[in-house]
């Protein structure tokens, strides 16, 4: 393993881990306003976006090349880092449509897919990331 780029990944994972933690104290929240509502999208758009990173810098530092978000997923897929890769591939697709957070039936579904398909894909992730730590 490079030891630079084993540091890399350790160093994004600190910081999946905090946008993770939230993600986890809020992820059950009822809303009272739109603008919880859009925090909570906006916050699983930075989390996924950093757990998909946090596997492209461990996939880099196992000496694999991974040049996307999807490639990354297939890879680590197949290498047993994550579980479910479909699922994987809709946070995915639903992390793109987070722009349209003011559509409230896009809203409304892309907040039941974080509490009860995401959220959960993330949380195997951590564990499994945390024990490589």
């Amino acid at each position: 393993m490079d030891n630079e780029k084993e540091i890399r990944w350790k160093q994004r994972f600190y910081n999946f881990e905090k946008s993770y933690a939230l993600l986890e104290e809020y992820k059950d929240h009822p809303f009272e306003t739109e603008l919880e509502r859009a925090g909570l999208i906006q916050l699983f758009e930075v989390t996924f976006e950093l757990a998909w990173k946090v596997l492209k810098d461990y996939i880099e530092s196992e000496g694999y090349i991974v040049k996307s978000p999807r490639q990354t997923l297939k890879q680590a897929y197949q290498m047993n880092l994550i579980e479910d890769g479909h699922t994987w591939i809709d946070a995915l697709s639903d992390r793109n449509l987070t722009v349209h957070t003011y559509d409230e039936a896009v809203a409304n579904k892309l907040v039941k897919n974080i509490r009860e398909r995401y959220f959960p894909l993330m949380e195997k992730m951590y564990v499994k990331l945390s024990k490589e730590r």
